[in-house]
């Protein structure tokens, strides 16, 4: 006869399942602390502890269906009283809008939900079928429940390959330097005079504590039958014949 039947593992593992749920329960306790302490609930939502409640009073339901569910029954009515707790706090201490919309999720959840699973297991199912296909809903919701937050991962889907993508590309161009494009020479006429505005493109040094310009622009002047004398970097113009 082995020391430890199936029995005796499943009570450890279950009492052991219940151990944690506490402790999942009173995590909150900070928060409304908190918000016990500032008399405010400084944009906290209550839809989580409404759908922990909504949890809590339907495995109570399938505890009560499945009958010697001593485990289940402690901790999910130990469950049901800790968010309710939790409600009244942030309903006292909630703004009009807030306790509105909390409102309208407790009728949701707790009442219209609720009574709808209730409603159609006694309807549609029996005995045996009935405990199985309220264990199944508990399942379902206990993994939708858990698996929600899955769903930011979505849209940072593309901005983590963005920002591959941008790290790659900067790792690979941050060493180079800038080329020197070649001078573009743009020519006007005005009346005898050529004006030629030359654009250069300054090269950045490594290392350079002086700080160059990006361009540098110079104007260049062919005159025709006229000398030029440059004073303090003023083109001066002299004509060499007058008239």
């Amino acid at each position: 006869m082995p020391i430890l039947s199936t029995l005796h593992i499943a009570n450890a593992f279950g009492i052991l399942g219940n151990i944690v749920s506490f402790l999942v329960y009173l995590a909150p306790l900070p928060t409304f602390y908190r918000i016990w302490k500032k008399k405010s609930t400084e944009g906290f939502q209550a839809i989580p502890y409404s759908v922990a409640l909504f949890s809590a009073m339907l495995y109570l339901y399938y505890a009560f269906l499945k009958q010697n569910s001593i485990i289940l029954i402690t901790i999910n009515t130990i469950g049901c009283v800790t968010e309710i707790a939790y409600l009244t706090v942030y309903m006292i201490y909630a703004t009009k809008v807030s306790r509105v919309s909390t409102t309208r999720l407790l009728f949701l959840f707790n009442v219209s939900l609720l009574g709808v699973v209730i409603g159609a297991t006694y309807l549609l199912a029996r005995g045996h079928q009935r405990v199985t296909a309220v264990g199944w809903i508990c399942a379902a919701f206990s993994v939708s429940v858990f698996a929600a937050p899955l769903a930011i991962i979505g849209p940072n889907i593309l901005g983590f390959i963005f920002g591959i993508m941008q790290m790659t590309l900067y790792v690979v161009y941050k060493d180079r330097k800038q080329q020197i494009l070649p001078a573009a020479v743009v020519e006007t006429k005005c009346g005898d005079h050529i004006i030629k505005d030359v654009d250069h493109q300054s090269q950045l040094q490594e290392n350079s504590s002086e700080t160059q310009p990006n361009n540098k622009r110079d104007l260049e002047i062919v005159v025709l039958d006229y000398g030029e004398q440059v004073v303090h970097g003023v083109v001066v113009l002299q004509p060499n014949h007058l008239p």
